[in-house]
């Protein structure tokens, strides 16, 4: 965290390749890991040689709106990774990429850092990834983030205004990295509410897509309070099929003792 308001950079031995639709945009064996100024997750930055289309200086255009948010009490305000690419804290060019399939404005960012020369961070969300035959998704891979599952007995209580949404002796338990929050994942059977089908679907770079919920409660409808990975990447095969509920808005019991709301970007 105290290098946090740092521009940081880690080198990597995967082949990375980046595609725009069938075209091939970069492929190299020399990217390098980018977490601009507060930012969480990083970005690949690829040698500029290696990137078979035409940059050229992006349009002029307002920075999208964005927030700054803690993940916990003590935490300082970071940007998450729902914070667009065009949002940048560290000093460089933006550029737009162009190939024969399709131009992508501002998926490029020249960085000035004398270290960084000859290299141009890239826009995840605007092209396809893989890291060697792989693909990759939501953004890269932290190479010091990790995710543990691990059973447990202690007794889960989930609630929502006296009502129990959800009570286990028997959860997976996942820890995620520096996350300040652990996750409860239970069985279909331990949850006591009517379970709909969502209307939100995110995607994480170590877990895979979530399939969300709404949760009825005496009548209310909360919504997109729960998800489960019904086809998880190979890091969270142990949580398959199970159910999590968002306890930053929920009230949580352990051992019969609450557990204090933490807040986090999906607050």
């Amino acid at each position: 965290m105290s290098v946090l308001p740092e521009l940081r950079f880690q080198t990597t031995p995967k082949r990375v390749r980046v595609r725009l639709g069938d075209t091939l945009v970069a492929d190299t064996d020399r990217a390098v890991l980018i977490w601009e100024p507060t930012r969480v997750v990083p970005s690949y930055a690829v040698p500029e040689s290696t990137i078979m289309a035409t940059l050229v200086p992006a349009a002029d255009a307002p920075v999208p709106e964005f927030r700054r948010v803690g993940f916990g009490p003590d935490a300082p305000p970071v940007l998450d990774p729902s914070v667009p690419f065009a949002v940048h804290t560290a000093d460089g060019e933006p550029l737009t990429v162009q190939t024969a399939n399709g131009r992508r404005e501002g998926a490029g960012y020249r960085l000035t850092d004398p270290d960084l020369a000859g290299y141009v961070e890239l826009d995840f969300a605007a092209f396809d990834w893989s890291e060697e035959d792989e693909t990759i998704v939501s953004h890269p891979r932290d190479p010091f983030h990790r995710i543990d599952v691990r059973r447990s007995s202690r007794q889960v209580r989930i609630e929502h205004r006296g009502t129990v949404l959800a009570e286990t002796e028997s959860g997976r338990w996942l820890f995620e990295g520096t996350f300040p929050l652990v996750r409860y994942y239970l069985s279909p059977e331990d949850v006591r509410v009517e379970l709909l089908p969502g209307t939100l679907r995110t995607t994480c770079a170590y877990k895979g897509a979530a399939t969300h919920y709404t949760a009825v409660v005496d009548g209310e409808e909360l919504l997109n309070i729960a998800w489960s990975y019904q086809h998880p990447l190979p890091d969270a095969t142990e949580v398959g099929g199970l159910i999590c509920f968002y306890q930053e808005k929920l009230d949580v019991t352990l051992d019969g003792r609450p557990v204090e709301r933490v807040r986090t970007p999906w607050s």
